[in-house]
Order: structure tokens, then sequence, then C-alpha cells
């Protein structure tokens, strides 16, 4: 059988000290997996003139899929290309408390649901400018009731929402929730009252791909109303579909329920391609510390695990972590405790 092969990129400041010793520790769980580091950001820059060079690119396409630290600097390169070049539209970020989180709630347990942020489109587009560049445009705003040339001095954004971007990934969250036990529900959530056309296309795709799975119960609430449901009722959700910009700030507010963003993992998927990423930024305040949480980049390698059809594997990882947490003696400070990062893992190594 052939080995599967993950390209692993380690990130910037505190992001290796959570990937290396993740990829040692999986490593260590003989899966048949060959795990290569090619040359990227600033080391790549320095070695090979590029901070993305061709050789990396070609790595990452001969490769079943990329760990990636999170980053901050020149390796942001490489993720760009895996999130537009390889077209991975799903972010998904499950939130699931697990006893022993540090989670600020009287009530955290059952939290158990996913954010599917849609990945590409949206503001994140990347269309912005002068407002007097657009001035020449026949387009009165609805509200302010005035061309854009009176608007004065500033600046604009163009959000985007298309059919075959909002389609692709509301089905990928009908997907999910046909996986998963217990609530067979997915929920959308945007700014559709306010926003009736871009946001309004979203809602009624989604609503015209909840016809394809009927025995997936189907909601929609206004983003502000979701907010306020997803702290006070947590336990309702199941999975959830947003546009871009909503997941991007939702998910990592939904990690605050369970504990923290040290928790919170992430898999990017397309049709062809997946990359798996910790959500946590890099952390630069306590780089070199060996202090930084691995728990989400353990979990988005069992994410990975899964995605690369080593189920078993995956699930006793996660079921590892669970007994460290119980257990409540090897934890990060950002959890409460005073463990190191290399302790926590080697704990985790422990209970595999």
């Amino acid at each position: 059988m052939t080995n599967k092969r993950v390209v692993v990129i380690d990130g910037e400041d505190a992001a290796p000290e959570a990937m290396r010793p993740a990829v040692e520790l999986i490593d260590s769980m003989s899966l048949g997996i060959d795990f290569e580091r090619p040359l990227v950001g600033e080391a790549a820059r320095e070695q090979a003139g590029s901070a993305f060079p061709d050789e990396t690119r070609a790595a990452i396409d001969a490769s079943d899929t990329t760990f990636f630290g999170s980053t901050s600097g020149a390796s942001g390169a490489a993720l760009f290309y895996l999130r537009w070049g390889k077209e991975t539209y799903a972010n998904v970020r499950p939130t699931k408390y697990v006893a022993g989180y540090h989670s600020p709630l009287k009530n955290p347990e059952g939290i158990d649901f996913i954010i599917v942020r849609e990945n590409l489109e949206d503001l994140y587009l990347g269309i912005e400018g002068d407002l007097q560049d657009i001035a020449g445009l026949n387009v009165t705003s609805r509200t302010a009731r005035k061309p854009i040339a009176e608007l004065g001095v500033g600046k604009y954004a163009i959000k985007v929402i298309t059919r075959e971007g909002t389609l692709r990934v509301v089905r990928k969250a009908f997907q999910l929730a046909e996986r998963r036990a217990g609530k067979k529900r997915v929920t959308v959530t945007c700014k559709y009252n306010m926003l009736r056309i871009s946001d309004g296309y979203f809602r009624d795709v989604a609503e015209e791909v909840s016809k394809e799975f009927p025995d997936i119960e189907f909601e929609t609430f206004i983003v502000d109303d979701f907010c306020c449901r997803l702290i006070t009722m947590p336990q309702h959700f199941d999975v959830i579909v947003m546009p871009n910009l909503y997941g991007d700030i939702l998910s990592d507010g939904a990690a605050g329920l369970i504990g923290g963003l040290g928790l919170a993992a992430s898999g990017c998927y397309g049709d062809d391609y997946a990359y798996f990423e910790s959500a946590h930024g890099t952390a630069p305040d306590i780089a070199g510390m060996n202090i930084i949480n691995p728990t989400a980049t353990l979990l988005s390698g069992c994410m990975m695990l899964e995605y690369l059809g080593f189920e078993d594997a995956a699930s006793s990882l996660e079921h590892a972590m669970v007994e460290v947490y119980r257990e409540g003696r090897c934890l990060t400070p950002d959890q409460g405790g005073d463990a190191k990062t290399t302790e926590f893992c080697d704990a985790v190594r422990s209970h595999l």
C-alpha cells in the first residue's frame, strides 16, 4: 500500500512549537504517512529567492494534503495557494466542549456544532478602492438615497455571493449533517434583512439546496439574532453555514464558548484537495516559551487523518486528548495549567 504524502508548513512565531511535536506524535502512530517540509517563507526567500518556490508548489500538488501552521508572514504565500489555487471553498470549524476545557460558560456541556464558512468569495475577494473610482457608475444608495458620486471622499468594498459558490458550500454543510449523529440540523445565517440581494441570495440558494436533503432540518436566522442564540443556546446547533466574513468572525467567537482559540481546529476542503490548520494565530508574544496549546493543531490533525482514511487513528488521537483533559494534570497555561507544549503532547502519547 502506498504511503500518504503530507506537506508540512510549520508557520511563524510560536506556531512551529505546536506543529513540530504534533507531527512527531502523529508520525509515531506508524500509519504509513510520509511527512515532507519543502522550503517556504523567509527560509525559501533566502535560499531560493522566493517565499513560495515552484518546487514547493509542485510538492503540494503531488501531496495528498497539507498540514499548515499558523502564519503571519512570508509562508502566507503558500496559504494563498492552498485556498484560492486549490479552491478549498469550505472552511470547516468544529466547536465541541470536552470536560476539562477552561470554558467561561456555567454549563458548556453538550456544545457540539460545526461552522462551515464559505472560504473564497464575499468581501474576501478583495475588490476595494477609492469611491471616486466608481463615481461614474449609475448606482444610488438604497439607504442614503443619493448617487455614489455624492457620498463624498471615501473607500468602497464589493461583496460577491455567487450561485456556484453558495451551492457547493451549503451542500458540504448538509453532507456533514448527514454523517453526524444527533440533531441532523443545518442552520443558515447572514444579514438577509439588510443585504436583501446578496445575503438574501445566499439564504435563497441554501433553501433550494435544503430540498435535496429532506431528512435534515433546515432553519435560518439573521446574523445578529444568531449571535445571541449562539451565546444563550449553543447546544441547539449542529451544522451552521454562512458567508465568508461572518464565518471568519463567528467561528473565532464560537471557540470562546468552549475555552479559546487554542482549542479551535479547522479543515479547508475543495472538490479535489484539502488542507488543515489550527485556527489560532501565531502568538508572537509567547514564541520560544514552549507553552502554546497544541490542542487545536492536534485536533486539526485528527481531521486530516479522517480525510486520509485513517478514521480509527483519528478517533484514538482525539480520545487520548480527551483523557488528558479529563485528568487535568498536564494542561497548558491558557487552560489553567502550567504544562509545556511538549509535555502536553507526551501526555497525549501516553494515552494512545
